[in-house]
């Protein structure tokens, strides 16, 4: 594969001949004026702007940034996984247009492609001695008030890490409050310094056959069960929201955070794309140009700035 390459004006993307010599990404330069069409549909990598927002081709493009620096962070990270990336905005350019169950299986499936191929494995191999968190099983924290449904992480000494019988737990309270329309409000908090760090990392590997790993999810992923009742859940984030702690709480009608909260998706650097639910659950509520910089960049993103993205709604505290 290529290097990635630096596109002197935006036209050049019409006449770049990526279908036959793969890149792991490509950078417009947007200061040199719009062309007069761009390729439909776009190459197979991620396309990325440099300039500013509010040009005419902002939105065709999967993101657009508006420092050199920042350009040159992402184009980095894209080469180091140009499979999870290509992957990733091909994701998301796709489910613009589906409804949000049929989105959260297309992102189980580009999932389960990235789980059995080279990055992510590479990744498993120089991580191999990753130990269980000698902390026990996770636990949730549940608490029926009238029609009211509060639940808690409860695994404060590992940063709520989700692990497995944590996912369970989070599923079957998601599913009876989908299933009983007498509780009206579901809220959803963690215990500790931290909302959630994301999935248990000792657990990555451990399923290594990517068609039965993306059956797993269709049955166990919290996620499914929240569509059935976001509209009720409110998400109480404060301290670290990670992966797909993140990716859960995005899904709420409301999230309100504290101001020491922050919010960062590192899949990429697994070979991976967001797994939980957040590709759908980002994207729905920041947009696909955002999405794609949380993961392409691996940024922590501060809640004042989460605040003015809409990816949280109110701070408290």
């Amino acid at each position: 594969m290529s290097d990635p390459v630096v596109l002197p004006e935006p036209a050049d993307l019409t006449a770049l001949c990526w279908w036959s010599e793969p890149m792991p990404a490509a950078l417009v330069r947007l200061d040199a004026g719009a062309p007069d069409a761009l390729p439909a549909p776009l190459p197979a990598f991620p396309v990325i702007g440099l300039g500013p927002r509010d040009h005419p081709l902002a939105a065709a493009l999967d993101l657009v940034v508006d420092e050199p620096g920042d350009a040159a962070l992402v184009l980095r990270n894209c080469a180091r996984n140009p499979d999870a990336a290509a992957v990733l905005v091909q994701l998301l350019r796709t489910i613009e247009r589906l409804d949000d169950r049929s989105a959260l299986v297309a992102e189980s499936m580009a999932y389960g492609l990235l789980q059995g191929g080279p990055e992510h494995r590479d990744w498993l191999a120089g991580h191999a001695a990753i130990p269980a968190l000698p902390t026990g099983p996770g636990r949730l924290e549940v608490e029926r008030s009238d029609n009211r449904l509060r639940l808690r992480l409860d695994r404060p000494a590992a940063h709520n890490a989700i692990d497995r019988p944590l996912r369970d737990a989070l599923r079957e309270a998601f599913e009876l409050a989908a299933l009983d329309p007498d509780i009206t409000a579901v809220e959803l908090s963690g215990a500790g310094r931290a909302f959630s760090v994301g999935a248990e990392l000792a657990e990555f590997g451990t399923t290594r056959d990517p068609l039965r790993a993306h059956a797993i999810r269709l049955r166990t992923l919290p996620a499914w069960p929240i569509l059935a009742c976001r509209d009720r859940l409110t998400a109480r984030v404060h301290g670290a929201c990670i992966g797909s702690g993140l990716e859960m709480a995005a899904f709420a009608a409301r999230v309100i955070a504290t101001p020491d909260a922050w919010f960062q998706l590192p899949e990429l650097a697994m070979g991976l794309i967001p797994g939980a639910g957040g590709c759908v659950s980002l994207s729905r509520r920041i947009g696909r140009a955002r999405t794609a910089w949380m993961v392409l960049s691996g940024r922590r993103v501060p809640a004042r700035q989460a605040l003015a993205w809409g990816l949280v709604d109110r701070i408290e505290g």
